[in-house]
């Protein structure tokens, strides 16, 4: 006699298996076997990525900070692993130990650590969940928890891929799990900080204005016509400093740069250095070179002003170094600057083996009208010197602005 428990389907299902199954196994006529949801050929979803945990110390609103004008804040990128999807990253978990280290020590002196900044490619595959959940999450939840401070991330390739079409399904899927894991750091959607729909974004703090934005898509419209509109808004009485990152360095001399071009590079140069120029950005810190090296193009305003924007390109956060690859030809880039009289000088140029490049993460101590960095070099990079020190000031006798 049937079970009234099983359905003709089933009943059908369990005579197809007893007969290609030794009788022991079956158990009778009362073997049920439930069908996979979504069919047999269905395979298992991945678990959403994570979000990473708000800061126990958020940053206040914007108004709310206006007389600020000494405080620090940390600046890394490139901090892809390995074993992404498998284990924690290990070499990012040195840098997220001496940032935490760094956040101590200066949280009871007069420019304590505000916030962070990661200019992108977090984990190899962003398009992967497990290696959001697995491998970076929980280090920056040591962050935004242990340290305290606010985390915000720009997206490199690696992220949300290297395309520049919008529609790519791999961009899109990729771009959901940076959303996921971001959704509680960066300004929502609808906010006037925030490009609805990407992960472009800015905020205040201070004296500081500071605006991330995806290098992946630098030749969208939509994107570009949002940060002009931040720039172009801004109160610089207020704001004294202007910070952009994102991951494509404009000029680099790493594998990524010396004699060849990328889209994303070429796209950064075209549209949005002349923005930056035209604003007084005074420093752009990019990754994407797992190196460390700087920048700095001058220029004179319509007025004849000289001014001055450092590029800082921070890519030690943990992926494989990268070692010193030849100099970019910029002549069309300068001659393109036109009445600019643009002159781009290498300040500090990263080694000639990747050894000679540590793993590292920089500290912008900000003081006044005055902005200096410490590159901090970690594990066995400790004693990186880049400047034969591990100090330098982003200003000199040529002004800035």
């Amino acid at each position: 006699m049937t079970s009234p428990m099983l359905s003709a389907t089933g009943v059908r299902a369990v005579r197809l298996l007893a007969r290609a199954t030794p009788l022991s196994l079956v158990l009778g006529a009362t073997l049920i076997v439930p069908a996979p949801a979504g069919g047999q050929n269905t395979p298992p979803r991945p678990d959403p990525v994570v979000a990473i945990a708000p800061p126990r110390q958020p940053l206040p609103p914007e108004a709310a900070s206006v007389g600020v004008s000494r405080f620090s804040f940390i600046v890394y990128g490139d901090t892809r692993g390995r074993r992404d999807g498998v284990q924690e990253q290990y070499e990012h978990s040195l840098v997220v130990d001496g940032m935490l280290r760094t956040i101590a020590a200066l949280e009871k002196g007069p420019d304590p650590v505000r916030f962070i900044l990661q200019s992108g490619d977090a984990v190899v595959n962003g398009r992967d969940p497990k290696q959001w959940n697995v491998s970076y999450v929980g280090l920056i939840n040591r962050l935004t928890t242990t340290g305290g401070v606010p985390y915000f991330l720009a997206p490199g390739n690696h992220d949300v891929t290297s395309s520049g079409d919008l529609a790519s399904p791999g961009r899109a899927e990729g771009l959901r799990n940076y959303l996921q894991a971001v959704n509680q750091l960066i300004p929502p959607d609808g906010a006037t900080r925030r490009l609805t729909g990407y992960p472009t974004f800015a905020f205040g703090y201070g004296n500081t204005f500071v605006l991330g934005f995806d290098s992946n898509i630098a030749e969208d419209s939509t994107q570009y016509a949002w940060v002009a509109s931040q720039l172009e808004g801004l109160d610089r009485k207020r704001y004294q400093h202007v910070v952009v990152f994102f991951h494509h360095p404009a000029y680099s001399s790493g594998p990524h740069g010396g004699a060849i071009i990328e889209r994303p590079t070429a796209a950064v140069r075209a549209r949005y250095m002349p923005l930056f120029r035209r604003h007084r950005v005074e420093v752009l810190f990019t990754g994407h070179e797992h190196l460390y090296e700087h920048w700095v193009e001058r220029w004179r305003d319509s007025a004849g002003k000289p001014q001055r924007m450092d590029q800082i390109v921070s890519g030690g956060g943990g992926a494989p170094l990268y070692s010193y690859q030849g100099e970019p030809d910029l002549r069309d880039y300068v001659r393109a600057a036109g009445t600019d009289s643009v002159r781009v000088e290498h300040l500090v140029k990263p080694g000639v083996e990747p050894g000679d490049n540590a793993y590292h993460y920089v500290v912008v101590h900000v003081d006044g009208p005055r902005l200096w960095l410490e590159v901090i070099g970690v594990d066995w990079g400790r004693g990186y010197l880049p400047y034969r020190t591990n100090r330098a000031t982003l200003t000199d006798s040529s002004g800035r602005r």
